[in-house]
């Protein structure tokens, strides 16, 4: 790998201390001390407005393009090379300033900026998650009934089942071959694209069904969409057969290539703005493309940090951090052990790895569910995280916390920088949510869980405050500039 420029190094760095000037809507001292907080919009100047909605414009192009775990990756390659990171590779030299990626299986990422620091330091890490709530296709999905055909489906994460029906639907994903050849696939986010949905049933021969309970009345089983509809006039009128010469005919692939494919049925609808003042963005997949998108920006605007820091970016939380792309996955250990290696050579010591995991901090990012107008009572709202609030420190309690001196460090890198924060507690035994952090603290890392509140969560249109996404952003770019 070239070493990077020094003119362009330089020019970044000018960049990102001006840009870090920047603050929006400061807190006052009298917040940052009693809590007693307005909204981040209060007070913010019209170039402050300006940056918060040009941020998310590019917030929302992004997370149009990638609507799955597979899409983000790639569109995580494509802005990390855009942004001077170069892959991981056997011959990379770690130097101040490097910026490295590396991909796990197509469906994970990591990207990194080699600090100052001997690695046996430590590192400054935010992982984040890249799956959101979906529904995926059974190995053997294809299906007719009543003259359409259907594919079988099973949910990816917990959504609530009636959701789901009535909505435009696109097909995304990857078909494999026994020859190695890989097919991607994306049939429905484009105007002239067909679409597929759920068809639930009219109110005029429904009676009768209205009296069951909500979770009664659509269950998982229901949620097939309709794929197909016109005869195939050489085979007795079979629907599937037809469905199965188109794929044939666009895609090379037999019934049999279905089993070994990873196809996700997703919203189809592009991200909009919502409200008459535009403040809010409506788009899927925001659990949790929203933190992975601002790690992504945070992490390529810092040009040479203290310590080493890691946009670490993974699959299958929304199931429980599993397969070896999720965060239970060893790759983690085994990336910062090669890079310690590649660092120590043959002085490298499992002992010397091991204080380097204890010398790191994390931030999980991962949002959660804010006060909703439809039903704020779901909160004890005196512990509650309101959108355009700011970054919210999630406390768990009951052993889940981060211990107070790492709450109380992350208060001050927040307070220092002028980034507004909340904090975030679900009612007792009322509700819940984890995410990937628990999987690296039982690593011996200082671990706390940030969030951003949102309404409407593993719904197929979350909602979001655009000043919280751009204050995510400055909050994970503070962290990665930390200077101790």
């Amino acid at each position: 790998m070239k070493n990077p420029n020094p003119l362009v190094l330089k020019l970044i760095t000018l960049i990102f201390f001006f840009s870090m000037s920047i603050a929006v809507a400061q807190p006052s001292d009298d917040c940052v001390e009693t809590l007693q907080c307005e909204s981040s919009w209060v007070g913010m100047s019209d170039a402050e407005r300006a940056s918060v909605f040009e941020f998310a414009e590019d917030y929302k192009a992004f997370i149009h393009r990638a609507r799955t775990e597979l899409t983000f990756v790639t569109e995580a390659v494509a802005f990390a090379e855009a942004n001077g990171f170069t892959e991981l590779t056997g011959s990379t030299v770690l130097i101040p300033g490097t910026r490295i990626y590396e991909v796990n299986r197509d469906r994970a990422i990591s990207l990194l900026v080699i600090g100052e620091q001997s690695l046996r330091e430590g590192f400054h890490i935010i992982g984040a998650h890249i799956d959101s709530p979906h529904l995926d296709l059974k190995g053997r999905p294809l299906y007719q009934d009543s003259e359409f055909a259907l594919f079988q489906t099973n949910n990816h994460g917990g959504i609530k089942y009636h959701q789901w029906t009535n909505l435009p639907l696109a097909l995304l994903g990857r078909i494999d071959q026994k020859d190695g050849t890989t097919i991607a696939v994306s049939i429905g986010l484009d105007a002239d694209d067909p679409i597929f949905m759920i068809p639930e049933l009219s109110p005029h021969v429904d009676r009768g069904r209205g009296s069951r309970s909500l979770d009664d009345f659509i269950g998982p089983e229901d949620l097939d969409p309709v794929v197909g509809h016109i005869p195939n006039q050489e085979s007795d009128g079979d629907v599937v057969d037809r469905v199965l010469a188109y794929l044939d005919r666009e895609y090379g692939v037999t019934r049999a290539d279905l089993v070994s494919a990873e196809l996700a049925l997703v919203p189809a609808g592009a991200p909009r703005d919502m409200g008459f003042d535009r403040g809010l963005i409506a788009a899927y997949g925001q659990d949790d493309r929203l933190a992975s998108y601002t790690t992504l920006r945070a992490i390529a605007a810092v040009p040479r940090p203290q310590k080493t820091t890691m946009a670490y970016l993974v699959d299958n939380e929304e199931v429980g951090n599993r397969n070896n792309t999720g965060a239970r996955s060893e790759h983690f250990a085994d990336l910062l052990s090669r890079l310690l290696y590649s660092e120590l050579g043959s002085e490298y010591r499992e002992p010397l790895f091991r204080r380097a995991l204890r010398h790191t901090r994390f931030i999980s990012i991962d949002v959660n569910p804010g006060v909703n107008p439809m039903n704020p009572g779901a909160w004890e709202l005196g512990n509650a995280p309101k959108l355009g609030y700011g970054v919210n420190l999630k406390l768990y309690g009951q052993g889940n916390n981060a211990n107070s001196e790492f709450i109380a460090w992350t208060r001050h890198l927040l307070d220092s920088n002028n980034i507004p924060w909340q904090t975030s507690t679900y009612k007792v035994g009322s509700a819940g949510g984890g995410t990937i952090g628990g999987e690296f603290s039982r690593q011996n890392i200082e671990v706390i869980d940030f969030g951003v509140p949102l309404l409407s969560i593993h719904t197929p249109f979350a909602v979001s405050s655009k000043v919280d996404v751009y204050n995510l952003y400055r909050a994970a770019r503070a962290f990665y500039a930390f200077d101790e």
